[in-house]
């Protein structure tokens, strides 16, 4: 029988736990944190629409308004008399220094000032009623009117969509929801990417009694609404045992594997574990290993049992 040349091999030292943890992935739905439908306050004529679907918009922007020709001339008429009673009644405090005014007359004159402030305002939201603004900075979702459209203020005009922030929505089961925190953050693989996203609050599903609640999660980055994404959950199973390398498991009899460990006099010894899970490269196992062996990385690939190793490092 030849004599195995001593190798110099890449070691794995062992440490049983008691539990392991399991990546689940949660299907996740993206949408925008606000969608607002949009309308006029007040019934008219459609004069100007300045946007369409696709566009960008700024809070405050000025999307749409109406006919406002009546509404600016009774603005106009209110911001008048609002002056002239603001001019008599600041007179009259100035005439009642010097007591060149009665009293009753000097509250008469505050009164009709205030009320002529009053209509200047109601003028005012009248005519601020005729435009629609861009409540947030956002994409127009769709345009559903026309200029000349005649309109009521139950019509809507426009969808808009946030566009700065996104929230995922998923529907946590029962046996998650004990392990999520409102508050804390969570990973989501978005496309190939992993993006973490704030759970903000947990939601019953429905009214039929369902066990699931529905997570609602804020992303701190933007992304387009309908994006596909998973929620990653780290789940962790009561099962003493260990991680090793993958590559250092090779297939046995009855459903066990085998790896090599580092005998007390330096040979490569077999035994027999079985395997659990699978993580990327490593795999959690279970059986007669225990903490501080040292397990052979590439197994039966890299030596035969009873070879003498060394710790390449």
């Amino acid at each position: 029988m030849p004599v195995l040349a001593e190798k110099y091999v890449d070691l794995h030292e062992v440490t049983i736990v008691d539990a392991y943890g399991v990546d689940k992935m949660l299907p996740a739905k993206v949408v925008p944190k606000r969608q607002s439908t949009l309308g006029f306050e007040v019934p008219g004529k459609v004069k100007i629409i300045n946007v369409d679907i696709g566009d960008k918009v700024t809070q405050g922007e000025l999307l749409a308004e109406l006919e406002d020709s009546e509404a600016l001339a009774l603005l106009n008429e209110a911001k008048a008399n609002l002056s002239m009673a603001e001019n008599t009644f600041e007179r009259s405090k100035a005439l009642d220094q010097v007591n060149y005014v009665s009293e009753q007359r000097l509250e008469n004159e505050e009164f009709g000032f205030l009320i002529a402030r009053a209509k200047h305002d109601r003028a005012l939201t009248k005519f601020r009623q005729t435009k629609i603004l861009a409540p947030y900075d956002g994409i127009i979702q769709s345009r559903l009117l026309d200029e000349g459209s005649i309109v009521n203020p139950s019509v809507p005009v426009f969808e808009i969509l946030d566009s700065k922030t996104v929230e995922a929505r998923v529907s946590l089961p029962k046996s998650i929801i004990k392990k999520v925190v409102v508050g804390q953050k969570y990973a989501f693989i978005i496309g190939d990417q992993s993006f973490d996203a704030t759970l903000t609050r947990m939601a019953p599903m429905s009214s039929k009694g369902s066990d699931n609640r529905l997570g609602i999660f804020s992303f701190d980055a933007f992304f387009n609404p309908g994006e596909t994404a998973r929620l990653v959950v780290n789940v962790k199973q009561a099962k003493r045992g260990t991680w090793v390398p993958l590559n250092a498991l090779s297939q046995a009899e009855q459903g066990l594997w085998a790896v090599f460990t580092v005998a007390s006099d330096n040979s490569a010894q077999k035994d027999y574990v079985e395997l659990i899970h699978i993580e990327k490269s490593m795999a959690y196992v279970s059986g007669t290993l225990k903490t501080g062996d040292r397990v052979i990385v590439g197994g039966a690939s890299k030596v035969a049992e009873g070879q003498a190793v060394r710790d390449s490092q």
